[in-house]
């Protein structure tokens, strides 16, 4: 377990600069043995290691860090140790993809204890080399396919350590407008904190922005200058420099880019943060926000943001600039994706109102039961679209598989469907979805059985009466 303390002239009677920001130890390290791991749940049997201390350390990082916001921490890669290394195991998910190298959770798990040493020996001795990441592609709504980047099962391990002493002091700092891949905030916090923003400000103009490619348009050196603001410990900016020049193994090519992150690595979705942070988040607060007429509010998930105006001048103000502030990090706004919309409710002007896409859903104006205007939100029709496409690719692919395993695998991916889209004034369109979902489901059962096809009705009757598919019911209140 270690202490974090920044030195003072009382603390430090030296008063050695030397000694600011740094970590000190106040035990010594637990023994190297352990009592066994399980890499199929992530349950522990610690021994000698208790994930008390890894919490210990992360709450007096995260405790320094709110005592002074211009602290910067200088010493602390020293805090992963072995011990760090097993909580980092435990955290990391044990289902994803294998990387270039091919290793899994379970053939890693196998000699647990040494692996863990050696890493632990190789990071110390400063020999750990970050391999590349395996180059994957999952499809975007637009059609086109979204590259996303596998590490091997031991740099998730690495990185994952990493990322826990990152969140420990970027918690503090991040702005509530941030949303996207934090702790404790998802999605639907984002929606919710939306809406009310809306009606607090009393919008009248939104902006709707998307940052083209983000992920792969991170200016390395500028997020290293942006990261030596807060955090300036050599030995960690080496290893999230390793990171970002390991390369991309597409195929058996091996591409090192100058610039980006790549998407699906675990310390990505932070350094993504820190850079938009500085980028945009801190503009908003500290240049934007005081110069405008009226209020205005930012909420941002990831690379997609929307900044809500109570006045209509102050959105074009802010659009006829926002362009130039993303270049000038190197990021591009998307032409197609971002656009300055009036958004007010119709009775104000007597004008018609625009709806606009955020999160997966589309927000409009609409009356309410008691007769008043109200901000509602739908399924995204490419979003629907996409989905009910996979459902008809899926029963294609799957159309001569057993039904029951069949009607498990709908039930999870209705479930799935219901617990992310099932919020107040969006039952129709799971109706819709899950409407799809039996029609596709009936059609490629009766291609393989084509001699005795089902009507709708008698397929209600036969198969969904013995597997059941779950109907649609709003599972959020937001």
């Amino acid at each position: 377990m270690a202490v974090l303390a920044k030195h003072s002239s009382e603390g430090d009677p030296q008063g050695s600069p030397a000694s600011m920001g740094k970590c000190v130890p106040s035990d010594p390290c637990h023994s190297d043995s352990a009592a066994g791991h399980n890499a199929r749940g992530g349950s522990t049997a610690w021994g000698d290691r208790t994930p008390e201390s890894v919490s210990t350390k992360l709450h007096r990082i995260t405790e320094m860090a709110k005592r002074d916001a211009g602290f910067v921490f200088t010493n602390l890669m020293h805090l992963i140790d072995e011990n760090f290394l097993w909580e980092a195991h435990r955290l990391v998910r044990k289902d994803g993809a294998s990387g270039v190298d091919g290793e899994t959770p379970e053939g890693y798990a196998e000699a647990l204890g040494e692996n863990i040493r050696s890493l632990h020996r190789r990071m110390k001795s400063g020999c750990y080399k970050a391999p590349p990441v395996k180059r994957g592609w999952v499809p975007k709504d637009d059609g086109k396919l979204r590259p996303i980047g596998i590490p091997t099962f031991e740099d998730k391990i690495v990185q994952r350590a990493v990322t826990m002493i990152l969140n420990a002091i970027y918690e503090v700092d991040f702005c509530d407008s941030s949303y996207g891949f934090r702790p404790r905030r998802s999605a639907h916090d984002a929606l919710v904190a939306l809406r009310q923003c809306c009606f607090r400000v009393e919008v009248s103009a939104v902006i709707d922005a998307d940052i083209q490619g983000y992920f792969d348009a991170i200016d390395h050196k500028q997020l290293i200058e942006f990261l030596k603001l807060r955090v300036n410990d050599g030995m960690l900016l080496r290893f999230i420099g390793k990171w970002l020049k390991a390369g991309v193994m597409d195929g058996k090519e091996l591409f090192h880019p100058d610039t980006g992150s790549p998407q699906g690595g675990i310390v990505s979705p932070i350094l993504a943060n820190v850079y938009l942070h500085h980028v945009l988040d801190l503009w908003i607060q500290e240049q934007v926000e005081p110069v405008m007429r009226g209020k205005i509010f930012l909420i941002r998930y990831a690379d997609d943001f929307v900044i809500g105006f109570e006045r209509a001048e102050d959105a074009g103000r802010v659009m006829r600039v926002l362009a130039k502030r993303f270049a000038k990090f190197g990021l591009t706004i998307h032409p197609e994706k971002t656009r300055c919309v009036r958004f007010a409710p119709p009775d104000v002007d007597g004008t018609d109102t625009n709806s606009f896409n955020f999160l997966g859903f589309t927000h409009y104006w609409g009356k309410s039961l008691k007769g008043n205007w109200t901000i509602k939100r739908r399924t995204n029709k490419k979003r629907l679209n996409r989905a009910m496409t996979r459902i008809w690719k899926w029963c294609r692919e799957n159309m001569h598989e057993p039904v029951q395993a069949q009607g498990e695998v709908l039930v999870a991916k209705l479930r799935g469907h219901y617990q992310y889209y099932g919020i107040i004034g969006n039952h129709k369109q799971m109706e819709l979805y899950y409407e799809r979902v039996i029609g596709a489901w009936r059609h490629w059962l009766n291609r393989r059985n084509s001699k005795n096809p089902k009507s709708a009705q008698r397929f209600r009757e036969t198969i969904l009466t013995s597997y059941p598919l779950p109907v649609p019911r709003i599972m959020k209140q937001v």
